[in-house]
C-alpha cells in the first residue's frame, strides 16, 4: 500500500510568490564557492574575511544541513542577523511526499514561479533505497524538449531550466526527509546520485556543473562524483565536456541499436544518430574498466527486444567499457508500447552477458506512486487536470 502525505505550507497557496521581503533576499544555497564569496563581499564582509565566512556557510548548509541563519553560531550573533535580513536559505516547497510500497519516496517540489500570474513550477525528486545503497534521482529541468515517445515525462513541455539551487535543494529535502543530518561519514541512506529526473541535463550544462561541484565537495554533502551519475539522450557535442569539466559516471539513454528505430524512440538520434553517439562515448575523457559508461536500454515488446537486436548491441559497443542496464517498461496511461515478455528480457541479458558485458536487469520501483523509470511528473499533471475540471 503507498502512502501519500500533502505536506504543503499553508501559508503560501499553490502558484503563490513568496511574501516581497523573501523574494528580495537571494539564496545562498547553490552558490558555488567563489560566488558565495562574492556575495558576502558585496554584502559588506571585508574582503580579507570572506573566504573564512563562506567556509562557515558552507559547513551549516551542506555539513549540518541548517535551514536558517539562528542556528550558526559559528557567527557572531550581530553577524547573523545582518546575513538574515539580505539572504535566506529557505528551501524550495514539498508538496507531497509519496511512500511505495517498496519504501521508495517521491517529492513534489513546488518552485518559486518568475511570473505571480502563473503556476509555480514543480518537479519531482525520488529516493530508491536498497540493501546496499540508497539512489536519489533528482531532475534538471522543469519537463523536457526531448518527446521521447517511451517516457511519460517527454511528454510535457519544457517550462526551464532548473537552478543549480533548485538542483541542490533536491539533495537537501530529501536528506531533511530522511533525518541525514549531520552529513554521516558511515552508514549513509542516500549513497548515490543519478541525473536521470525530468529533463536533459546536458541542455543546463552550467547549472548541473555548479551543483555537481558543491554535491561533491568534500566539506559539505560529500558525494564522491564517482557515485553520482549523468544521464543524457544523445547531446553528442556536450559529452567531452563531462568528463573533462565535470568528472562525474555517464549513462546514455541508448535504447535502440538502429537508427531508424532510434529515431522513433529518442527523436534527438536524427540529430546526433548512433554512430556519431557511440564515437563520442570511445573518445569519453577517463573512459576505463573502472569508470565504465552506463547504456540504459528500455525493453519494450517487438520494438527493439529480439535477440537480434542483443547481438547488434553487443557488435556496437566492440571496445567501449560498459555496462548495460535493462530496463522493463514501466507503463504510463495512453502508453503506445507494451513491456516485454519476461523470457524475452532473460534471453535478451544471457546473450549480452555471455560478451562479456554486465547486464543486470532494473527492478521496477515505485510503480505504485509513479515514480519508476519515465513516469516522472505524470502523477501531478494528472491531479492539476482533475483540479481544474473540478473548478
Amino acid at each position: 500500500m503507498s502512502v501519500t502525505l500533502d505536506i504543503s505550507h499553508e501559508v503560501q497557496g499553490a502558484g503563490e510568490s513568496p511574501p516581497a521581503d523573501q523574494a528580495a533576499r537571494a539564496n545562498l544555497i547553490g552558490l558555488p564557492r567563489p560566488k558565495l564569496q562574492e556575495a558576502l563581499e558585496a554584502a559588506g564582509i571585508p574582503a580579507n574575511q570572506t573566504k573564512m565566512r563562506a567556509g562557515q556557510l558552507w559547513t551549516a548548509l551542506y555539513h549540518q544541513g541548517l535551514t536558517d541563519f539562528a542556528g550558526i553560531t559559528t557567527l557572531s550573533k550581530a553577524l547573523r542577523e545582518e546575513l538574515a535580513s539580505r539572504f535566506t536559505l529557505k528551501r524550495p516547497e514539498i508538496v507531497t511526499e509519496q511512500i511505495s510500497s517498496d519504501g521508495t519516496r517521491k517529492w513534489l517540489i513546488r518552485l518559486a514561479s518568475s511570473d505571480p500570474r502563473a503556476p509555480a513550477p514543480e518537479v519531482e525528486a525520488v529516493y530508491i533505497p536498497e540493501p546496499d545503497r540508497g539512489t536519489l534521482c533528482i531532475s534538471s529541468q522543469v519537463g523536457c524538449t526531448l518527446n521521447c515517445t517511451f517516457c511519460h515525462t517527454g511528454t510535457q513541455k519544457l517550462v526551464r531550466n532548473l537552478t543549480a539551487e533548485e538542483i541542490v535543494a533536491q539533495i537537501l529535502i530529501a536528506r531533511d526527509a530522511l533525518g541525514e543530518w549531520p552529513t554521516p561519514k558511515e552508514g549513509r541512506k542516500i549513497t548515490n546520485i543519478v541525473l536521470m529526473g525530468m529533463g536533459e541535463p546536458l541542455y543546463n550544462f552550467d547549472n548541473v556543473k555548479d551543483a555537481i561541484d558543491i554535491l561533491s565537495d568534500g566539506e559539505g554533502l560529500s558525494i564522491s562524483k564517482r557515485r553520482i551519475t549523468l544521464s543524457t539522450s544523445g547531446v553528442v557535442p556536450m559529452i567531452e565536456k563531462v568528463g573533462s569539466e565535470i568528472g562525474c559516471m555517464l549513462a546514455i539513454s541508448l535504447h535502440a541499436v538502429n537508427d531508424p528505430t532510434r529515431d522513433m524512440l529518442v527523436p534527438l538520434n536524427k540529430k546526433y544518430p548512433i554512430a556519431e553517439l557511440l564515437d563520442a562515448c570511445r573518445n569519453f575523457p577517463g573512459l576505463s574498466n573502472a569508470r565504465r559508461i552506463t547504456f540504459e536500454y528500455v525493453m519494450l515488446k517487438g520494438v527493439n527486444d529480439s535477440k537480434e537486436d542483443a547481438k547488434e548491441l553487443v557488435r556496437l559497443l566492440k571496445g567501449i567499457p560498459a555496462k548495460i542496464n535493462l530496463i522493463p517498461f514501466n507503463a504510463w496511461p495512453g502508453a503506445p508500447y507494451e513491456c516485454s515478455d519476461w523470457e524475452a528480457i532473460e534471453t535478451f541479458a544471457d546473450i549480452v552477458n555471455r560478451a562479456g558485458y554486465a547486464s543486470p536487469i532494473r527492478t521496477p520501483r515505485g510503480r505504485d506512486i509513479m515514480a519508476a523509470c519515465g513516469q516522472l511528473k505524470s502523477e501531478s499533471e494528472r491531479l492539476k487536470a482533475s483540479l481544474r475540471a473540478a473548478q
